[in-house]
């Protein structure tokens, strides 16, 4: 047994913290101790004990969009040089053995791991290729303190070795994992309206405003159709939310178009909907695409970066052009005309996904990286 120390960037629960919770399970599972460090309290800690790991509340500072301006940047060296000796302290007082920084956000974790010669692994969710080229390179150079980079899609790796190609030597592809749901799902019922949903942040990012204007335009077009919006703002994109309220509350969509806010398990939700709607303008991985071909419900999602990876065009999902609202309403009406298709693509895609992506995979993973890094002396101890 020894000690692993995770600094996170929230104390959240979407995509990198749902992944870091699968980590904790095949640490915890492995018989290792996992301390976890996050700036504020919130809805993952509860979770986080659960699975039998410490929770230290803790100030840190992360990186935001927000930060990149000279006020901000000075604002965030201020706070480093308050909180290192800190995340210093914590790293010494647990006896960590390894330290894991969950994503490029929290790169003070790496260089208190290196100065307290423990360590590090980062695990990189991050694949921003549309972000200015200087912008990308400062976010890869603190990466170069860590021992390991685990990357969650060949995405990532490769928009990462883009602007860091010495990382590629110590980067390790760990696709994410996704636990199935413990009832085997039933295939979708197709007895009153088309019910589509779209799982993920209510951000610009994710792009729920093309799928609303699909829906729109569905309608518009006599077709009876609703759509589920799985998710809450992120912080700092609380007036784009209101935005797709807004456009909600239209004559064409009153009455359609349903906030489940956060939603957890998502498994009742994909229950519900005949299709998942993923209209990302860019993704690293996209969980939510695996867990509705988990669930047996067909996709229709972007032609962008990760979800080249988890749907095949016309075998595991149908994908369409990003910011294009029209081709995702014809997706949708091809799926809604022909059963057949969709019975298809939803049972190859979840066989496909059950043995690509499952957590028990994920976990193997990790812990058999984790182990590799802790020292052998601290091993043999243990």
């Amino acid at each position: 047994m020894v000690t692993v120390l995770i600094g996170t960037p929230s104390c959240d629960v979407y995509g990198s913290d749902l992944q870091m919770l699968e980590t904790v399970a095949a640490l915890v599972g492995g018989g290792h101790r996992v301390v976890v460090a996050t700036p504020s309290d919130g809805p993952l800690h509860e979770r986080l004990e659960h699975l039998g790991a410490r929770v230290q509340v803790m100030s840190a500072p992360v990186l935001r969009r927000r930060d990149a301006t000279p006020a901000g940047l000075a604002r965030l060296a201020t706070q480093a040089a308050h909180d290192f000796p800190h995340m210093r302290q914590l790293i010494r007082s647990s006896g960590a053995a390894v330290v894991c920084a969950n994503t490029v956000t929290v790169p003070w974790w790496l260089a208190a791991a290196r100065s307290c010669r423990v360590p590090s692994v980062c695990h990189v969710h991050e694949a921003e290729a549309h972000d200015p080229r200087p912008v990308r390179r400062a976010l890869a150079a603190p990466l170069r303190l860590a021992d390991v980079v685990v990357v969650n899609s060949r995405t990532t790796l490769e928009t990462l070795c883009e602007v860091a190609p010495r990382l590629r030597g110590r980067a390790r592809l760990v696709h994410n994992g996704i636990e199935p749901p413990h009832q085997p799902p039933a295939p979708a019922r197709r007895e009153g309206p088309l019910r589509l949903v779209v799982v993920g942040r209510l951000s610009a990012r994710k792009a729920p405003d093309v799928a609303l204007e699909a829906t729109a335009l569905l309608r518009a077009a006599g077709h009876d159709v609703v759509i589920d919006l799985c998710g809450t703002p992120v912080p700092g994109q609380e007036e784009y939310a209101a935005g797709l309220r807004h456009r909600a509350a239209a004559p064409d969509l009153a009455g359609a178009v349903t906030f489940s806010g956060y939603t957890s398990p998502i498994w009742p939700a994909l229950a519900r909907a005949d299709v998942l709607l993923a209209p990302s303008l860019g993704e690293s991985f996209g969980n939510a695409v695996v867990e509705a071909q988990l669930a047996r419900r067909p996709v229709v999602a972007t032609a962008v970066q990760g979800h080249l990876e988890t749907v095949e065009d016309e075998a595991t999902g149908l994908l369409v052009p990003p910011k294009d609202p029209s081709a995702l309403a014809a997706a949708v009406l091809r799926l809604e005309a022909d059963a057949a298709l969709r019975d298809r693509l939803a049972g190859t895609a979840r066989a496909h996904a059950l043995a690509h992506f499952t957590a028990q995979r994920y976990r193997d993973a990790m812990l058999g990286l984790i182990d590799l890094l802790a020292p052998q002396p601290l091993r043999a101890a243990a």
